[in-house]
């Protein structure tokens, strides 16, 4: 489905999640940070990290009104066309592209800015095409954090993304934050978490689906 397809349904407004409800392809999502007390949303716009790749930067805010936050579910790079309203099974591999940028959330072997593991990014060129780092696999299982005997991703149950090309995983910590102290005076991203991919599978690395436009069969 096309970026603009997705825009469009960002027009027709957002809903709170419902329990047992699946994730679907084509769903435009919002994802929030669990370990930050659900806080924190998963977000994107065009400024560029200053250091590292300089790739679009990809960060976790607490605002859950901004459009930058939507993500939408398509299928992985390299992989057939995941049909619009088709459910999203456990360990699938998966992509999720930034409504407003049109890039992929993506991730790789540098080192991120504040932690030193690896950096998550937005990366393409805007019209949702990238690589196989922009492919994360959908655990439903959190290694004792959390169990799920689910088939399907589901909207009521915490889940990881691991990366396919490092096998990191999708993380952030409510203790590592952009400050003055590390970001400068004028931080355009005062008081946002980082975004990392992180070793291991753990309480920074869940995420939760919070409110989104989904979409049915």
């Amino acid at each position: 489905m096309k970026i603009v397809s997705a825009l469009l349904l960002l027009a027709a407004g957002l809903t709170k999640a419902d329990d047992d409800k699946q994730v679907t392809c084509g769903s435009a999502i919002k994802l929030t940070h669990v370990e930050s007390g659900g806080k924190y949303y998963l977000m994107s716009d065009e400024r560029q990290l200053n250091t590292g790749s300089g790739q679009q930067l990809v960060t976790a805010v607490q605002n859950n009104k901004t459009p930058n936050g939507l993500w939408q579910v398509r299928e992985a790079h390299g992989e057939a066309v995941c049909e619009a309203g088709t459910p999203v099974k456990c360990g699938q591999m998966i992509r999720l592209n930034h409504v407003t940028t049109g890039n992929n959330l993506h991730t790789h072997g540098i080192k991120s800015p504040l932690s030193n593991q690896h950096e998550v990014t937005g990366f393409g060129q805007g019209d949702g095409d990238g690589d196989r780092g922009d492919n994360w696999k959908v655990v439903c299982d959190g290694a004792g954090y959390f169990s799920s005997s689910a088939e399907y991703w589901e909207r009521s149950t915490p889940i990881m993304l691991q990366s396919e090309t490092t096998s990191r995983y999708l993380g952030s910590s409510s203790s590592v934050q952009f400050t003055q102290q590390n970001c400068g005076r004028n931080c355009p991203i005062m008081n946002h978490l980082e975004c990392f991919g992180r070793n291991s599978n753990d309480q920074y690395t869940q995420w939760k689906v919070e409110m989104g436009v989904h979409l049915y069969k």
